[in-house]
């Protein structure tokens, strides 16, 4: 993950001070244990500051708004305490090529700042400190105690000190190309590396980025270079200097990352605060995304695990129960027949009523004919009994089975994070979860209306739209809420797999060539991706049933019709389209 480096923060910085200064502050929210956010208005807009000591990703941009779950953190309560209603008066470096940033608030504008909020950029030693005007620590996002930095210490009472200053040589628009020369080619290395150990302030994105323009190899040896190449090099570094005097940033995406300059870039960017604030949303969403993928995976497969043992347990005692039958007809034969049991006999063979067949009946020698007859008949009450008791009971276990087979496969196709929706469709897998109590309740998240994640959308080849479920609340959003009386509704037959509809408009008929492409979509989305072909099921949406007490996802339909769907084609389709 990219790291906000001094260009990129100074980036930042100008575009804060220009467009949200002074601001008030409205409400503090802490998103997570390393992101606060300040909603700050200004006389002509409002947003939401974002401030991040994340270790990969600290940051501070304009972001998005919070989601709208209670917020517990003792940090943004204190910052709530002290900043709420302040004015925001005053952001700057604390000096030059320091990655510390010193939010001033006020009573307001023009009063002199009552606090200072002290944003440490500087990787896994990123800190957010709010120090009174005397520079007294108030609060701080992370601890450092004498056990953990012999150097620095932040705690709560002490007085705030900058963070030690970094060794090296400082960049400076003055210098001459002899001496800059001089500095970077002193001992013989890679070009990138040497760069880097000769100032500070210069991040590798940046250096990087400077040697590629300059059609040069950042592990080549500084020997090589021409002295052509030189200067292109040396143009290049005064461009940047000259471009962090000015502010003349240009935001864009690189194939890489992103970057505040004019170099390797691929796709500009309005602003600044747009572009971090999508980078790291990106990167934290995709790391959250695996992570959590990972964990319902593993939760679901030990569920079902148990579950399958405890299913194959009844089915076991069923297979048991049909001895039932056996028992009573044993027990009426040997009534029929005492005449012929003599005392001492451990079995007795008699001939069957209807098929005249013999049968072998084992006996108790300690027990008369009648005694062993009514042994057989409680042996069958009890194996009925067992039967009954024991088939609701498989049912039930099969239920749950099918239901969390339903969920797997959905967590199943979220495979990679592409964008926020991938994000907010496992989210409400997990959410659901948690509500079928399969989760603990601990980590549940409230999901507004307007943040609902939509389902899949494609085009058949004559321009019908197929509409794709991507979890069981899209599932059913699908089926039972969007489907319109014309509509088509495809699922792959006895096997998880996503709700899919084919939209017609009233008075169309779609093409075989439609159903089948319908049929091709369920067919991928189902936990029989891979097979060659898959049978699938079709009928009117009026013909789809929700069960009483049922879970989510889970229907039963009637007068389907029967496709036989082709995942590989859908399976090309993609490939070719990605």
């Amino acid at each position: 993950m990219q790291s906000v480096d001094v260009t990129t923060l100074t980036a930042i910085c100008r575009e804060l001070q220009t467009h949200w200064l002074p601001s008030r502050v409205e409400q503090v929210y802490q998103r997570d244990r390393h992101t606060i956010c300040l909603a700050l208005r200004t006389l002509k807009k409002r947003g939401w500051l974002t401030i991040s000591w994340h270790p990969q990703a600290a940051r501070l941009c304009i972001g998005d708004p919070p989601p709208k779950t209670p917020d517990t953190f003792t940090f943004s309560d204190q910052l709530r305490h002290q900043l709420n209603g302040y004015a925001l008066i005053a952001l700057e470096m604390i000096a030059p090529w320091e990655r510390v940033i010193d939010l001033q608030f006020a009573k307001r504008p023009g009063d002199p700042p009552v606090w200072h909020l002290f944003v440490e950029i500087m990787g896994k030693y990123s800190n957010v400190i709010l120090t009174d005007a005397k520079h007294q620590i108030i609060t701080v996002a992370h601890q450092v105690t004498a056990n953990q930095s012999s150097v620095r210490t932040v705690e709560t009472g002490q007085p705030y000190d900058f963070p030690p200053v970094l060794t090296g040589t400082l960049p400076k628009l003055d210098e001459s190309q002899e001496r800059w020369q001089e500095r970077v080619s002193l001992i013989p290395g890679a070009l990138q590396k040497q760069l880097l150990n000769s100032y500070r302030g210069l991040s590798p994105v940046v250096a990087n980025l400077m040697i590629q323009k300059a059609n040069l190899d950042p592990q080549q040896s500084t020997e090589t270079l021409t002295e052509n190449d030189w200067k292109i090099l040396f143009q290049l570094w005064q461009t940047w200097l000259k471009i962090l005097e000015t502010g003349d940033f240009t935001p864009a995406w690189t194939k890489e990352g992103y970057t505040v300059l004019r170099w390797g870039m691929t796709q500009s960017v309005d602003t600044a605060q747009t572009l971090i604030n999508r980078y790291y949303s990106d990167q934290s969403n995709q790391q959250n995304f695996q992570q959590l993928r990972h964990q319902l995976l593993q939760k679901i497969a030990s569920i079902l695990k148990k579950l399958r043992v405890k299913a194959t347990t009844f089915k076991q005692r069923l297979q048991e129960s049909t001895q039932a039958d056996q028992y009573r007809q044993q027990a009426d034969l040997l009534m029929a027949y005492l005449h012929l049991w003599e005392p001492g006999m451990q079995t007795i063979t008699l001939e069957d009523f209807e098929t005249e067949k013999p049968v072998k009946i084992a006996l108790n020698p300690e027990k008369n004919g009648v005694q062993n007859a009514q042994f057989l008949y409680k042996q069958h009450q009890k194996l009925k009994r067992a039967r009954n008791a024991v088939e609701p009971l498989l049912e039930e276990v099969q239920r749950e089975i099918d239901y969390l087979e339903q969920v797997e496969a959905s967590l199943t196709q979220l495979e990679t994070y592409q964008s926020p929706e991938d994000w907010q469709t496992l989210q409400e897998i997990r959410d659901e979860l948690i509500q079928q109590n399969y989760l603990s309740s601990g980590t549940q998240r409230t999901v507004s209306s307007s943040d609902e994640s939509q389902p899949y959308q494609y085009l058949t080849p004559s321009g019908l739209a197929v509409w794709v479920g991507r979890n069981n609340r899209q599932n059913d959003l699908l089926t039972f809420r969007i489907a319109g009386d014309y509509d088509l509704w495809f699922h792959v037959q006895q096997n998880a797999g996503s709700h899919v509809l084919l939209r017609l408009e009233p008075g169309s008929q779609p093409t075989d060539a439609d159903l089948q492409y319908a049929a091709n979509w369920a067919a991928y989305y189902s936990r029989s991706r891979l097979s060659e072909q898959v049978p699938v099921v079709y009928t009117e949406p009026k013909n789809v049933y929700k069960p009483k007490g049922s879970k989510p996802g889970m229907v039963i339909y009637k007068r389907e019709r029967l496709l036989w769907g082709q995942p590989h084609k859908i399976q090309a389709y993609l490939k070719n389209q990605g």
